[in-house]
């Protein structure tokens, strides 16, 4: 829910110069009135938000598990409750932008499992670029550690963020360590073909399609085309990755524990 700003019409009656006092006194009394009226009714929309907020916080905070509880082991390596509860938040996130519900029952069991086998998948592919010696050296963690602290204009600002986020410093180190040999596996071992010329055809004229259908102007075919390359591209690495982690399942002992 949105604030409501309510809008004061005061009526202004013409007068005569000499009834100005008492009419003014009046309308002074009827502009207080309203100005309390308008702000009642603005604190109680706001209240009345930050409660659902609450509400809505304490449904999603029991979807956590225990920090130290073992969810899952994949190839006798665990995962604790405490990943368990960092990407389930994310997850939580994603589904409220999309217009969905997490709380209810088959919004919980759906992120239950989007959960788990994001983890899952995440840690095989650790463990397979671990296998390949893939590596984080301490100056790429600190570099990657300052490109996101220069997304924040403060360093008050960028703690804020890790606690609504549910971690610290020691846990976003660890998370930066884990993101860089995780990424250079995938940048390395998971090649996929560029985009063709009639693939990024075939996506704008979908996209034209779109636009024309609800109205709306979209822009040439030769500006679009590096943003269409780039993102079919990123869709054939996702797929391609996708059943990466299936092979790797294959071969892999996932024991779930929750």
């Amino acid at each position: 829910m949105k604030k409501l700003l309510y809008p004061i019409i005061i009526g202004l009656l013409a007068v005569v110069l000499t009834a100005c006092g008492s009419n003014d006194e009046a309308d002074k009394k009827n502009d207080e009135k309203e100005t309390k009226t308008t702000e009642k009714e603005t604190a109680k929309a706001t209240e009345e938000q930050q409660k659902q907020m609450e509400e809505m916080k304490k449904k999603l905070d029991k979807q956590k598990v225990d920090e130290k509880k073992t969810v899952a082991i994949v190839n006798d390596e665990k995962i604790s409750g405490a990943e368990y509860n960092t990407v389930l938040s994310t997850t939580q996130m994603q589904m409220q932008q999309f217009g969905q519900d997490p709380t209810s029952k088959e919004g919980a069991k759906q992120i239950k499992e989007q959960t788990l086998n994001s983890l899952v998948g995440q840690k095989l592919l650790l463990q397979a670029a671990d296998k390949k010696g893939y590596t984080a050296s301490k100056a790429e963690i600190e570099k990657q550690l300052a490109e996101i602290k220069k997304q924040y204009e403060s360093e008050e600002k960028f703690k804020a963020a890790l606690k609504q986020a549910g971690l610290n410093s020691e846990m976003l180190n660890a998370q930066i360590a884990e993101n860089i040999p995780y990424t250079k596996y995938v940048e390395k071992e998971i090649k996929v073909e560029e985009a063709t010329d009639e693939e990024i055809q075939k996506y704008y004229d979908q996209v034209a399609e779109q636009a024309k259908t609800s109205g709306q102007k979209v822009q040439k075919l030769e500006e679009m085309k590096p943003q269409i390359k780039k993102q079919l591209e990123q869709q054939k690495k996702q797929e391609k990755l996708v059943k990466h982690v299936e092979e790797l399942q294959k071969n892999a002992k996932v024991d779930i524990k929750i």
